[in-house]
């Protein structure tokens, strides 16, 4: 299946160098560049990509709005100059599927991409130990931390430890759809929106 992208920032340059790299990809087909957020938000009302990169700073609309407006249609990952955690915080209760610095490389983005397509989530490395730790350490125990299988707390901790789902399987010698499975089942029951939120469930049960 091919992903279909949606590429938003207010650098031509940036964009046509996200453009190069995605569309080097065999799964993937960029449909839109936009130039700023309004254009993104109506980009993405009509022709429905499945992911969208979106820049923070944007004339008209941020990548913050756009992400806002475009629930549902799309999975967002914000790709910014700017580490910093009020951006992080926002654009994951925003439901974004990812946040990544734009110095984070090639590989990465392609990996954000494909994660969103999905139904996963990538946070660049460098944010990930920060913002588990705002969003609380060892506060209390979790009853829906306990109640999980002994499985599917071992998947939730890998979570929580930053692995992919890729990693998990491997190292707990399960099939990446098992492993898929397992953390469907434990999102559904949380209501959480990405891993991010399982990570930092997790985490302030003292169970990582």
């Amino acid at each position: 299946m091919t992903i279909r992208v949606l590429l938003a920032d207010d650098q031509e340059m940036v964009r046509m160098g996200f453009a190069m790299i995605c569309g080097a990809e065999p799964d993937i087909e960029v449909v839109a560049q936009c130039g700023d957020g309004a254009a993104a938000i109506a980009a993405i009302r009509e022709l429905r990509p499945d992911v969208s990169l979106l820049d923070i700073r944007m004339p008209r609309l941020d990548g913050l709005e756009v992400a806002k407006l475009a629930a549902g249609l799309t999975k967002v990952v914000i790709v910014t100059t700017f580490p910093d955690d009020e951006y992080v915080d926002r654009a994951l209760d925003l439901g974004a599927s990812g946040f990544l610095l734009k110095d984070s490389g090639p590989a990465l983005l392609i990996a954000a991409v494909r994660a969103a397509a999905s139904g996963d989530s990538l946070i660049s490395p460098e944010l990930t130990v920060s913002l588990l730790e705002r969003r609380g350490r060892a506060s209390a125990a979790d009853p829906l931390v306990d109640a999980l299988t002994p499985r599917e707390l071992e998947v939730a901790q890998l979570v929580a430890q930053g692995l992919t789902n890729n990693e998990i399987a491997d190292q707990l010698f399960l099939s990446l759809s098992t492993v898929k499975t397992h953390l469907a089942n434990i999102s559904t029951r949380w209501e959480a929106r990405n891993r991010v939120e399982v990570a930092a469930r997790v985490w302030r049960s003292g169970r990582a």
